[in-house]
């Protein structure tokens, strides 16, 4: 088993990473183990910026991980255009995979469709695009929230993020299955690669 670290931009990205079930997956699925603190820049910029060498720098000297991974949005109408400039702007120095959430985590929350059916209510609900909606996922997924048979929307971002995890299943390999979510795709492919290597 590998000791792995996570450097994350929000509070959802965290909740995701230290939820039990992904928790559970990392160990069965990519012989990772996860190890705290997982380190929350806060978003808001941090990672748009040196400043993510120190939060790197950081864990490596609190937890000691083998492999440490830097999960992010792209924001692109925040920080950078395009995946690959955004990569760029975190850099690689001490950090073994850097993983872009295209456009931001909510989109992979669209895709999982087993998830977005039980908390619409909605047994037929199939998100075609998930990370090409207009304007940011979070703004979908307020719509959809809204126009469900509830028509109450997602309230505030953090506290829906932990329901959507640990009440209706959210899982990120899941999402991977979606042929119109590359970018989750990616990130579940390149743990299992992680964890072959020490």
């Amino acid at each position: 088993m590998v000791t792995v670290g996570f450097v994350v931009e929000g509070a959802s990205e965290a909740i995701l990473i230290k939820s039990p079930s992904f928790r559970t997956w990392l160990e069965k699925a990519c012989r990772l183990e996860l190890l705290e603190p997982v380190v929350d820049t806060g978003g808001k910029g941090e990672m748009c910026s040196t400043k993510i060498t120190s939060y790197v720098n950081k864990l490596r000297i609190q937890a000691q991980p083998e492999k440490l991974v830097v999960l992010a949005d792209l924001d692109p109408e925040v920080c950078a255009p395009c995946i690959s400039v955004r990569k760029e702007i975190i850099g690689t120095e001490n950090i073994d995979l850097v993983v872009i959430a295209r456009k931001a985590l909510e989109s992979w929350f669209l895709a999982d469709t087993k998830a977005m059916r039980k908390w619409l209510r909605d047994g037929s609900y199939f998100e075609e695009l998930p990370e090409e909606t207009d304007g940011m996922p979070w703004e979908r997924l307020r719509m959809l929230g809204k126009s469900s048979s509830s028509q109450r929307g997602p309230g505030r971002k953090v506290p829906f993020a932990r329901k959507f995890i640990h009440r209706c299943g959210f899982e990120v390999q899941e999402a991977a299955t979606h042929e119109n979510c590359p970018s989750a795709s990616y990130f579940v492919d390149k743990l299992k690669l992680l964890g072959e290597t020490v």
